[in-house]
């Protein structure tokens, strides 16, 4: 079965900065578009990065600038670089694996950004 695992998620004080992994037993990540997705309590779930196959990335304006989206090939793992987090940015953070033919969801990790 597959499982994308998120982890790295926690509290973190207005400025600071996290950074979360998403991993992944029985699919090789390195040949999907991996994507983070968020969604804060009341609001609907919003892409914030995504990375293709060949490297592209994009990124919601919201983060542009303080966050990156990256993989370790080596490690079947993608991440997300938080910096100068805000409170806007509380949310629970989904990673997605997706082709033409399937996507893959994580559980969700947790970050809350508050002093």
């Amino acid at each position: 079965q597959v499982q994308l695992v998120e982890s790295g998620g926690g509290l973190v004080q207005p400025g600071g900065s996290l950074r979360l992994s998403c991993a992944a037993s029985e699919l090789p990540l390195m040949i999907y578009t991996m994507a983070w997705y968020r969604q804060a309590p009341g609001k609907q779930r919003e892409l914030v990065a995504v990375i293709t196959s060949a490297g592209n990335k994009r990124y919601v304006n919201s983060v542009k600038g303080r966050f990156t989206i990256s993989r370790d090939n080596a490690k079947n793992t993608v991440h997300l670089q938080m910096k100068s987090l805000q409170p806007e940015d509380t949310a629970v953070y989904y990673c997605n694996a997706r082709d033409n033919d399937a996507a893959y969801w994580g559980q969700g990790t947790q970050v809350t950004v508050s002093s």
